[in-house]
């Protein structure tokens, strides 16, 4: 019981809420399923870590190609149809860069760029004017699935995931919904580049810690 009184003045009684209602009259099962979801949504870091970063990076590369240089925001961003995304995004970008009193360049605001600015490229909204060219930025995805909706609904769901994670919500509830995410963002990875899986697969953790998760629990 001191346990559980000592975790709900640290974490509160709401987060630790939806965990105790789980495991009613068990308050230490309940604090391990807590505990469980920290651990689970740490071995998530490596995967989406290298995911945001490996399809900025395409992205920005189409881009550059498509604007004909660095600093593609300033037209492509300023045409009718994508300037919301430009007060929203770039300008926000400009100002916390400014805020740091450093020299904005695009390297700095690329950077600076939410992963919601990325996904939402591919957004239905702006698929006339960059569907074309954002494309090639999924060189090895498949032929018959290359459409620009198949790429949108899986980044979403990813955005959604990540901000759970980053945001210390609970993720680990479903394991096979877990793993479908986490199998899902490999793959999309792959479309980017093929090598990606193989070259992440030695430090990503993820399998080991769902299995260990799921014996603790009972799971399994």
């Amino acid at each position: 019981m001191q346990n559980q009184i000592f975790l709900e003045k640290i974490f509160s009684t709401k987060r630790m809420q939806r965990y105790l209602a789980a495991h009613t009259g068990d308050p230490d099962k309940a604090i391990l399923h807590y505990q469980c979801n920290i651990e689970l949504a740490e071995a998530f870091y490596p995967t989406i870590s290298v995911f945001e970063v490996a399809l900025r990076n395409a992205l920005n590369r189409e881009l550059i190609a498509l604007a004909g240089k660095d600093d593609w925001y300033e037209s492509l961003c300023k045409q009718p149809d994508m300037n919301d995304l430009y007060k929203k995004y770039i300008e926000q970008a400009k100002r916390q860069i400014a805020n740091r009193k450093e020299t904005s360049s695009p390297d700095k605001i690329v950077a600076e760029l939410t992963l919601g600015f990325w996904v939402s490229l591919l957004n239905r909204k702006y698929e006339k004017l960059l569907w074309k060219d954002l494309r090639r930025a999924f060189p090895y995805m498949p032929k018959a699935e290359r459409q620009r909706k198949n790429i949108s609904v899986p980044l979403n769901s990813f955005r959604a995931f990540r901000n759970r994670v980053f945001h210390h919500e609970s993720i680990c509830w479903n394991m096979n919904e877990i793993r479908d995410v986490h199998d899902k963002m490999i793959t999309v990875m792959s479309w980017i580049n093929k090598e990606i899986p193989t070259w992440i697969a030695p430090f990503d953790r993820f399998e080991l810690v769902a299995d260990r998760v799921e014996k603790r629990m009972g799971w399994k």
